[in-house]
């Protein structure tokens, strides 16, 4: 079975941060909308407990479909949306990338751009040893964002 929507992201334009995963899932596929389902709800509340609210973030996906099983994405996948992504880049001009999980670390690095790793939320809901790491992860990337020159 196919994917039914491309997820291309979506967010402010202007947007200072950018959250990127590794590639839609079902609950993405089914609307669109990036990181919507049980990850996606997690990544929404813990980001809230430390202040930052999802509609300040662009999010997007290194791959703009789901895969088949919800599978990691293939390299061919990454390398044919690697250039939609570093477009995107290039628009938004992010200060900030966090980059959710190992898929996300192909992300393509700008000089001038700060790049933030963290653990992928739905690692973090299934790990209990995840779990507390990830928390304190977006608690650092929570101070980032604080310092941050508007």
């Amino acid at each position: 079975m196919g994917a039914k929507h491309g997820v291309p992201g979506e967010g402010p334009l202007d947007a200072d941060v950018m959250l990127v995963g590794q590639n839609p899932g079902a609950e993405e596929d089914e609307t669109g909308r990036p990181f919507v389902g049980r990850a996606g709800k997690y990544l929404t509340g813990v980001l809230a407990e430390y202040g930052i609210k999802r509609e300040d973030l662009y999010i997007t996906n290194i791959v703009k479909h789901a895969s088949p099983k919800n599978r990691k994405p293939y390299s061919d996948e990454i390398a044919a949306c690697l250039p939609y992504l570093e477009t995107q880049i290039s628009l938004i001009n992010p200060k900030i990338i966090v980059l959710l999980g190992a898929a996300a670390k192909q992300t393509p690095h700008v000089t001038g751009i700060e790049y933030f790793e963290v653990i992928h939320p739905s690692a973090a809901m299934r790990f209990p040893k995840f779990k507390e790491k990830f928390r304190l992860q977006i608690a650092e990337l929570s101070k980032q964002i604080a310092q941050i020159e508007f």
